[in-house]
């Protein structure tokens, strides 16, 4: 079972531009041997790191979004983490959370803004609040 998958990493700032290429193709590569697919890839570009990580102060940001098995990213973290060039990773499982901002939206779009009614449906019940006030 495909299961869709955040993949972000970082990469040594000192890696030229071909190099990147060539690593995010490298790890591509490996999702859609693996019987996955690569639905996006998106370099975010050098950023500072909140803290220095193996002496860098600064990375290359890379997003890979995935549909893959669950075996096939326990594979593709073990490749993560026993690259050089790739100083931080993590892995986030987004089906979930799609499935959570799903119920969410379903919930809001339910209800019934007032805004929505129309006019001639809150003036009735005015109208008849006024003669009871008058009895009185």
């Amino acid at each position: 079972m495909n299961r869709s998958y955040e993949i972000m990493f970082i990469v040594r700032p000192d890696v030229d531009e071909a190099e990147l290429d060539k690593i995010v193709e490298t790890f591509s590569g490996h999702v859609t041997t693996g019987g996955g697919e690569v639905k996006q890839v998106e370099k975010m570009g050098r950023r500072r790191l909140a803290y220095t990580v193996k002496k860098f102060n600064d990375g290359i940001y890379i997003l890979l979004i995935v549909e893959a098995p669950a075996s096939l990213i326990s594979e593709i973290e073990r490749r993560l983490r026993v690259s050089e060039q790739v100083l931080k990773f993590i892995t986030v499982r987004m089906d979930e959370e799609n499935k959570r901002v799903a119920k969410i939206q379903k919930q809001r779009a339910s209800r019934v803004k007032r805004s929505a009614l129309p006019e001639n449906a809150e003036a009735p019940a005015a109208v008849a609040a006024e003669p009871e006030t008058a009895n009185a």
